[in-house]
């Protein structure tokens, strides 16, 4: 692990080491940065996010902690004793520190399955909607005529793009949440 405090930052940041940073981190397990302000903790963020070009999580507790939440790409704040600040810039709040597990394994995973599902979806039903005027232009002689009337075009669009996704979100489990938090490694299977 290693330890870095805001005034060694601030050394880092000043005198351009910050290369040299990324590499002694990227040996590292985990890194913890304590006694930084702000500006320091986006600064990292930002680093990391553009050097590394990965997706960043930042999670904080506090007003301190809203830059850093804001740099990334997905900031969870945690409601506490130290204000809502960090929840209100977050865009995911968890009142403790241990509902971490279960908001980034369970709900992270049927996330991203009801959203992959739901991708399909919209391009199977738009697929359908688009053959179905194409085909009857040739039975039309390609005049430009609708198949359909306009409200009832428009119908079927509410229909089948509200109707689906409400009910895919409320329904939609494929592996329970005592099966995800005892198998994290299911969360890979999307990725």
């Amino acid at each position: 692990g290693l330890v870095i405090d805001g005034q060694t930052l601030n050394i880092i940041f000043q005198g351009g080491l910050e290369e040299k940073l990324l590499a002694l981190a990227r040996r590292c397990r985990s890194v913890l940065c304590c006694r930084a302000t702000p500006l320091h903790k986006s600064m990292v963020v930002k680093l990391v996010r553009r050097q590394l070009k990965v997706m960043t999580l930042s999670i904080g507790d506090g007003a301190n902690d809203v830059s850093m939440i804001q740099a990334a790409d997905v900031g969870i704040g945690i409601s506490g004793q130290e204000g809502m600040q960090a929840v209100m810039a977050s865009d995911f709040a968890i009142s403790r520190f241990k509902h971490l597990k279960k908001l980034l394994l369970v709900h992270g995973h049927w996330c991203y399955t009801r959203l992959a599902k739901m991708v399909i979806y919209f391009f199977y039903k738009n697929v359908c909607y688009v053959n179905l005027l194409f085909w009857y232009q040739f039975f039309c002689g390609f005049s430009g005529s609708s198949m359909v009337d306009y409200w009832q075009m428009i119908f079927f669009n509410l229909f089948f793009t509200s109707v689906p996704p409400l009910l895919f979100g409320i329904l939609d489990k494929d592996v329970s949440a005592e099966t995800l938090l005892r198998l994290p490694e299911l969360y890979k299977n999307g990725q």
